[in-house]
């Protein structure tokens, strides 16, 4: 078997012997070049298995030779090397289509890491053609969990895919229920770190006062009740991926960490007198518009541009009606096998429902209607009032009903003809209110009073009057 080459671009020897002593160690043939023409023309005459490239260089830029490798040779993994702290050039080489990057000095470990993630990459790719090796993993049953068959879900199916090809940090954005978490997870598992780690974590859910020693670890002693040195999440997702869920929700003095870290590729734990070098890619997520939280200063504009090198759209569920049906039978199907019986059919008119349905909660909230339908169905049939849909929330209301035009809306549903009780228009108001917070709470009663404003003992009478619990 032949020896896997590279191609090392930089107007420095001391670096250029530097990464072929290291990379000839890893039994890799290497080639260099100190200029940009001299790389154009060995990028013309060979095929490389994986390129590195200096930013500055005597004729030009890396930034061009990026370009022109993600052009004319797809199937090829370029890192750049970046001046220590120039984060600036390494986001631009990463939106050119850059894999990754590493800062001078070069720290050895962390360049050996880079490789072999780049190698295992550049594998799949020649496993066939440049999109042809990708396209079996989209049809794979990890991809399957994606459900739908619509324009939105093919076209964010074949994002997922080129994205699994990079290191570049991504950001998901996307309403509470759409299935963030999944298309991270998917991300992941198409990529050259799916034998890695997948690390998941809810922003909103730690504490302040316990976030960099969640984060970062600590040593032990280093602060009342530290008894025994602790990992933190990068150190736990070292070699995969860290999800930053409700990524808007950190305060701002994690986010500074958060941004020193990303630079660096280094944490230090609490008590700890040095830095330990992390490989961990970063994805995030959050239901929020975090480029108007940026606007309002309640998210720093540096780890903005960080996080959000490439963002991926998940659409909401109201956008991709057609996926409805499909979706419905699967977690029917799921829900039966779970019970252990038989899956209850859904009558056309309940089908009809969902369809008119706007799903402010999304898929989450689609499972959610659909299991208390088959909890409160009658002979294995679920009919329209087994769904208990809210009244506001259909097809024909959009979001301007929670506006001033909102009374237009509330009048399509009856309630100004006086077919629909004042008693019974004020109960489905406060239905949505308790199954919004409810959903973006993930059903965590608790945090869901608070967010409501009401003591945990309102909600649950409220809950029970209601006949949601």
């Amino acid at each position: 078997m032949s020896k896997q080459t590279v191609l090392v671009i930089d107007d420095e020897r001391d670096i250029r012997e530097l990464l072929t002593i290291t990379l000839g160690r890893m039994n890799l043939l290497v080639e260099s070049a100190g200029n940009v023409s001299d790389a154009r023309r060995l990028l013309a005459e060979h095929s490389y298995d994986l390129c590195f490239t200096d930013m500055r260089l005597p004729d030009g830029s890396g930034q061009e030779l990026i370009e022109l490798i993600a052009r004319e040779h797809p199937q090829m993994p370029v890192a750049m090397i970046t001046a220590y702290g120039n984060m600036d050039a390494a986001v631009n080489a990463l939106k050119a289509g850059a894999f990754d990057f590493v800062s001078k000095p070069v720290d050895i470990n962390m360049l050996r890491r880079l490789v072999q993630t780049a190698l295992r990459l550049s594998s799949e790719r020649h496993d066939g053609d440049d999109e042809a090796a990708v396209a079996p993993a989209a049809d794979t049953a990890t991809v399957q969990r994606l459900i739908g068959d619509s324009l939105a879900m093919q076209q964010v199916r074949a994002t997922i895919a080129k994205l699994a090809r990079s290191q570049a940090p991504v950001y998901i954005s996307g309403e509470s229920g759409v299935g963030k978490e999944l298309v991270a997870r998917l991300i992941h598992e198409q990529g050259p770190r799916a034998n890695g780690p997948f690390v998941p974590v809810n922003c909103g859910a730690i504490p302040s006062e316990l976030m960099e020693s969640e984060f970062f670890g600590h040593k032990k002693g280093s602060f009342t009740g530290a008894q025994t040195d602790k990992e933190g999440l990068f150190q736990t997702a070292n070699g995969g991926t860290l999800f930053l869920d409700e990524v808007a929700d950190l305060p701002m003095h994690m986010q500074v960490k958060l941004l020193r870290v990303i630079q660096e590729k280094a944490v230090r734990p609490i008590g700890g007198r040095a830095e330990v070098p992390v490989d961990v890619r970063i994805l995030s997520a959050t239901h929020k518009d975090l480029a108007r939280l940026v606007d309002s200063g309640h998210f720093r504009q540096d780890l903005f541009y960080r996080i959000n090198v490439i963002e991926l759209r998940v659409p909401p569920l109201r956008e991709r009606r057609e996926d409805i049906p499909k979706l419905t039978v699967r977690i029917l199907n799921r829900l039966a096998v779970e019970a252990g019986g038989d899956a209850p059919r859904l009558q056309p008119p309940a089908l009809k429902a969902l369809l008119d349905y706007a799903f402010p909660g999304n898929v989450r909230e689609l499972e959610n209607i659909l299991e208390r339908a088959v909890a409160l169905c009658e002979n294995g049939s679920i009919e329209v009032a087994d769904l208990m849909l809210s009244a506001r929330a259909t097809a024909g209301a959009d979001d301007s009903a929670d506006d001033e035009g909102g009374d237009d809306a509330a009048a399509g549903n009856g309630t100004a003809s006086g077919s629909v009780g004042l008693d019974d228009y004020i109960s489905s108001l406060e239905r949505e209110k308790i199954m919004q917070a409810l959903l973006e709470t993930r059903y965590n009663k608790t945090a869901a009073a608070k967010r409501l404003g009401i003591t945990f003992r309102a909600l649950r009478y409220k809950l029970k009057k209601l006949g949601i619990d």
